[in-house]
């Protein structure tokens, strides 16, 4: 209440502050304007951030970094497809179950050992060509596998959206590999 009434321009943002979108003013939507969502986290900041209490006490700079954290963490989550994914099946109760959950479909999973195994074999070839043909292949398999995610999402369908974000999870974690075998 202390702070409202010294800095009554926060209520605003803060007052029913109930998740991510609501905090930028966004519509709850897998489907996000990122220019809308960009626009709206600088105004945000530009509220919150920690150099305008420069003058405030303890308390209130304490109060305005964890407005100026959560902020920040929230446009993370909205910003990556994937995270805003996970956000949204949260914020409808589903639980991605990452650690106990490794069900895939034996298609998904026959493609992965074959992913895993032209990823041996240009690695101790040291074969950077087929490396860079298997990044690519990766990438437009994470692209597809994030469309179907926003499609499964878009339909309510949060169950299917989770498994499609596990594979994913999968691809991301596949492509860093590559990545770090190239550095």
């Amino acid at each position: 209440v202390w702070l409202w009434r010294k800095f009554p321009h926060l209520k605003r943002f803060f007052k029913a502050m109930q998740n991510h979108f609501e905090l930028f003013h966004l519509p709850i939507s897998y489907d996000l304007d990122r220019a809308a969502l960009d626009a709206a986290y600088r105004e945000v900041q530009s509220r919150v951030h920690p150099d305008k209490f420069v003058q405030a006490s303890d308390a209130e700079k304490r109060v305005a970094m964890q407005w100026a954290t959560q902020a920040n963490e929230a446009y993370q989550t909205l910003k990556d497809p994937i995270k805003r994914a996970t956000y949204l099946c949260n914020m409808h109760g589903v639980d991605l179950q990452t650690e106990s959950n490794t069900a895939m479909p034996a298609t998904f999973l026959m493609q992965q050992m074959e992913w895993r195994e032209a990823f041996d074999d240009a690695r101790h070839a040291n074969d950077t060509k087929a490396m860079m043909a298997l990044e690519n292949e990766l990438n437009i398999a994470l692209k597809m596998q994030t469309t179907a995610t926003g499609a499964a999402i878009s339909q309510g369908d949060f169950n299917t959206a989770a498994q499609q974000i596990r594979a994913c999870l999968f691809l991301e974690k596949f492509l860093n590999d590559i990545a770090a075998f190239e550095e």
